[in-house]
């Protein structure tokens, strides 16, 4: 750690991201209070001081204290607590509203949960609708949770419009084997996170294929090329972009079989169908209703994503991978450009 301050962690949502950060942190010295909304998860948790679900093998340290009660969690926690988002982002607005009686004036709401709401929205932005006078952060970048909970090395981003609540998170994470950059640029960070999610189905789709590494690389190159039109034209910087956030969080998801969204575009491109693949993963597949959210905002902004729309046309329009990859390839052809 770069501080010996010893912070207090509110984590909500007991999955493989929300169970490894509660470790890496109690391992740090902080306070954690691991909360859940399954009363038997949270027995077998408290029982077993293991996640055998999600991090198989992984002992939980016994400072945490696990917790289903919403109340009983922010009592445990204390009044000067970050809370910690860790839910899939369809649950991120119901989990806002429901923290909002108990948050205390001294709390800062940081979030790793990658995605846009159900409406289409970034998260920091219901958090400022729902939690005006409360400090927010967003924590992304390449991180695989099993990896953090095993303690090999990781490099993040955070965002936060707060110099100050981003300095205490960074001294709060930040050790020799998880190192944090500070970020200003909610959009960018929040946009790389989502829009990854759907470009690795795409690669994933390519590679179950059978259409081998070239196509693997263009698919990441020309992906980030979307992220960027779409990300620049909502306000995000090119060097968020470029960063850990952005193309470092995309090679990661798109190439490492740890990814759920690749392994799911993985069995579309093997022949199985959208239900066979997600049964197969048994976790939600973040970038499948990411590609319906990411199109609605392409076309608001009026930006051509065509890698992110074939992902959608194959989900939601019954169309084959060897047609996506076919629509794409026979395209038009244009100038390189990423804006």
């Amino acid at each position: 750690m770069t501080s010996s301050s010893r912070e207090h962690f509110l984590i909500l949502g007991a999955g493989s991201w929300g169970s490894a950060l509660a470790i890496y942190l109690a391992r740090q010295h902080h306070s954690v209070v691991l909360w859940t909304h399954d009363q038997n998860a949270a027995q077998n948790l408290q029982n077993k001081k293991e996640n055998e679900r999600y991090l198989p093998g992984i002992s939980l340290p016994s400072s945490i204290v696990i917790q289903h009660d919403i109340a009983q969690a922010f009592l445990q926690s204390g009044e000067d607590a970050t809370v910690f988002v860790m839910v899939p982002s369809e649950a991120f607005l119901d989990i806002i509203t429901t923290i909002k009686p108990y948050l205390k004036p001294k709390m800062g709401i940081l979030w790793g949960t990658k995605g846009l709401s159900q409406q289409g929205e970034l998260l920091h932005e219901i958090c400022k609708q729902h939690c005006p006078h409360h400090p927010l952060g967003v924590l992304s970048g390449p991180s695989f949770a099993f990896e953090v909970a095993k303690g090999l090395p990781t490099a993040v981003s955070i965002a936060t419009e707060s110099q100050a609540f981003g300095e205490q998170m960074v001294n709060a994470f930040h050790s020799e084997v998880f190192r944090v950059y500070l970020s200003e640029d909610l959009i960018g960070v929040q946009l790389g996170g989502t829009i990854k999610n759907v470009l690795a189905i795409a690669v994933g789709m390519s590679d179950g294929l059978g259409f081998g590494a070239n196509a693997r690389a263009a698919l990441i190159t020309r992906g980030l090329a979307e992220l960027c039109r779409l990300a620049i034209k909502m306000g995000a910087h090119i060097t968020t972009l470029m960063g850990l956030s952005g193309v470092g969080d995309m090679v990661l998801t798109c190439t490492d079989n740890q990814s759920r969204n690749r392994r799911f575009g993985l069995a579309l491109g093997e022949g199985k169908t959208i239900l066979e693949a997600e049964s197969t993963i048994g976790q939600v597949v973040e970038g499948k209703k990411n590609a319906k959210q990411v199109l609605a905002l392409a076309a608001k902004h009026q930006v051509e994503m065509p890698i992110c729309q074939q992902v959608y046309a194959v989900i939601y329009e019954s169309l084959t991978p060897q047609q996506a990859v076919q629509n794409l390839l026979t395209r038009s052809p244009k100038n390189e450009s990423f804006t």
